[in-house]
């Protein structure tokens, strides 16, 4: 029974105190299924960079942070009573007030004031991403493409049980609030299931399997039975 918990992702401190995975093991015969189909570990799908690091709590300083900084942010914007556009004028209102008094106090100092800084764009980046953002977009119009004429009813019934699903949950709670509860449980979500990754994977996989073969009923039953677009493109 203690090999069960080798499910769970092992985290040691190097000589820097970052934490760090060592490894990830699951015992003979445990499920195959991992959630979102990924391949590596949960670090990797992340990028693997400093990003992860503050999504999976390496370094909590900066997650406790963002947790703090995204709190004080839905105060302002949710319970002060002021609008967004007041919000943004007042801080920008401050920083300039700020920036004006110092560079006047540097000024009767003597003292030079810092360059400003400028933004360097390679073209090549530019290029990539721009190829990149037309490959996106090309994508999401052949998928909604598929999904208004009837070539994928799976992806058309997701399509509009996730939209269902907005409305609802849009209709209970404000877009900041919304903005708030996305923010804590994308930085508190992602850490725990890296701890728990093992059971997670597991439970998820047998919620899965049960969802598919209703799904199959439901589909040989009902969804088969729907006229649908067959028409395809005739090779020239």
């Amino acid at each position: 029974m203690e090999n069960s918990h080798d499910l769970c992702c092992i985290e040691e401190e190097d000589e820097n105190g970052r934490k760090a995975m060592t490894s990830t093991s699951y015992p003979a015969g445990a499920s195959d299924f991992r959630l979102f189909g990924r391949q590596g570990s949960v670090h990797d799908c992340f990028g693997g960079g400093q990003a992860a690091d503050v999504l999976l709590w390496r370094r909590r300083r900066v997650s406790i942070g963002a947790i703090v900084a995204a709190t004080v942010s839905w105060l302002l914007f949710e319970r002060s009573g002021l609008s967004c556009l007041s919000i943004c004028s007042d801080i920008l209102l401050i920083l300039v007030v700020l920036q004006f008094l110092r560079a006047n106090y540097a000024v009767f100092r003597n003292k030079q004031l810092q360059a400003i800084p400028e933004l360097v764009v390679s073209e090549e980046m530019v290029n990539n991403a721009a190829a990149s953002f037309r490959v996106k977009i090309n994508n999401v119009l052949l998928m909604a493409h598929d999904i208004t004429i009837g070539k994928d009813f799976k992806l058309f019934f997701k399509v509009v049980v996730c939209l269902w699903l907005m409305s609802v949950i849009g209709s209970f709670f404000s877009f900041f609030t919304l903005a708030y509860i996305g923010s804590v449980l994308s930085i508190t979500i992602p850490a725990l299931y890296s701890k728990y990754e093992g059971t997670v994977d597991k439970y998820c996989g047998k919620i899965h399997r049960q969802f598919s073969r209703h799904y199959k009923i439901v589909d040989e039953s009902v969804f088969n039975r729907l006229p649908r677009n067959t028409s395809k493109d005739k090779d020239p």
